[in-house]
């Protein structure tokens, strides 16, 4: 079993940035992981993943802008932000998997809002 716990996430103004942590209850350097978001009425939808070997992929609209880094001495994930958009507004949660692509454990999620 993996407890992930995200933090970080609240109000920024366009054009700002966030940093969001996932901490894992273990260690993860074996295991994929990945931010994911969901917007209220939309499916939640990858934003980016990085696999235990450090490819990393990002959904067309974060590109340039937002970025995966991993501490696995830390046991966390991070998702860095910039040039934020109100259309980045969404809930965002931290998945991992044994495998790329499987998401066998999940965050509780944490709020990013985007306004001026």
């Amino acid at each position: 079993q993996v407890q992930l716990v995200e933090s970080g996430g609240g109000l920024a103004q366009p054009g700002g940035s966030l940093r969001l942590s996932c901490a894992a209850s273990r260690n993860i350097f074996s295991m994929s992981m990945a931010w994911y978001r969901q917007a209220p009425g939309k499916q939640r939808e990858l934003v980016a993943g990085i696999r235990s070997g450090g490819n990393k992929n990002y959904e067309d609209s974060v590109k340039g802008r937002f970025t995966i880094p991993r501490d696995n001495a830390k046991n966390t994930v991070y998702l860095q932000m910039n040039n934020l958009k109100p259309e980045d507004t969404a809930v965002y949660y931290c998945s991992a998997g044994v495998l790329w692509g499987r998401n066998d454990y999940w965050g509780q999620g944490t709020q990013v809002t985007v306004s001026s």
